[in-house]
């Protein structure tokens, strides 16, 4: 399976490695929209697999340090062994809020799929994210969330799939751009909807994974008409950066 220019992935290799609606679909959409430049020092942030980061290198030549929590380092390691990309990719297991870099450290911080279930809260970007950015760098996250906040309205057919988890972390666009703007560190530079949403599920709902085959009851009773798949893009207050529309 060929992704943006350069980026393959065997099919077997690439359904037994997603975690969640295909986040290698998500950062190659995404990716054509930030100022991503060779040799750039990038934070991956629950890059879980490592197909993010294997993905950022391949088409971008960034060097990117591959955080995740709940996938270890070493199997990440492994992982880009196959690639040849050890010099490259630096995989670490760190907690999102308790991160092991200096200040001002890296020219982007990149999460797909991961950042809804660290970074809800309203301090987590000033305190947790502007510290490590260099003055001309750039927040980027991409993540399933709603068409529209249900409030108290939860839909029947969501009802038997509404976890306080999803209740937690499943919010909308406009829901996500006011957190963001409460932020005394960055200011957002853009917020919409992803067009692979679609697709990136598919992707999900044909692995052999139990959670995939757990979200195919829920998406079947979604029918496309609640969820979405949204990306938000931030730089520092005192520097603006170029996103490309």
């Amino acid at each position: 399976m060929k992704f943006g220019k350069n980026t393959e992935f065997d099919r077997d290799f690439y359904q037994k490695n997603l975690m969640g609606p295909s986040a290698v679909r998500l950062i190659e959409e995404f990716a054509g929209r930030l100022p991503l430049i060779h040799d750039m020092r990038v934070l991956d942030l629950g890059c879980g697999t490592g197909l993010t980061s294997i993905f950022l290198v391949k088409e971008f030549g960034v060097q990117v340090f591959a955080v995740d929590l709940w996938i270890a380092a070493a199997e990440n390691y492994e992982r880009i062994r196959q690639f040849d990309l050890e010099d490259k990719i630096i995989p670490i297991h760190a907690n999102a809020h308790d991160l092991p870099f200096s200040e001002g450290y890296f020219n982007a911080i990149i999460s797909i799929d991961a950042y809804y279930y660290f970074g809800t809260g309203e301090d987590f970007l000033d305190r947790r994210m502007a510290p490590l950015l260099a003055k001309d760098g750039f927040i980027a996250v991409a993540m399933p969330g709603l068409q529209k906040e249900f409030g108290e309205n939860v839909p029947e057919a969501i009802k038997p799939f509404w976890t306080d988890e999803v209740c937690e972390t499943f919010h909308d666009k406009n829901w996500w751009k006011s957190l963001w703007e409460k932020s005394t560190k960055t200011t957002v530079k853009d917020c919409f909807s992803l067009r692979c949403h679609k697709t990136a599920w598919e992707d999900w709902l044909e692995c052999d994974n139990p959670y995939a085959k757990g979200d195919v009851k829920m998406m079947e009773a979604e029918q496309g008409k609640y969820f979405d798949t949204l990306a938000l893009i931030a730089g520092l207050k005192e520097k603006s950066i170029e996103v490309r529309k």
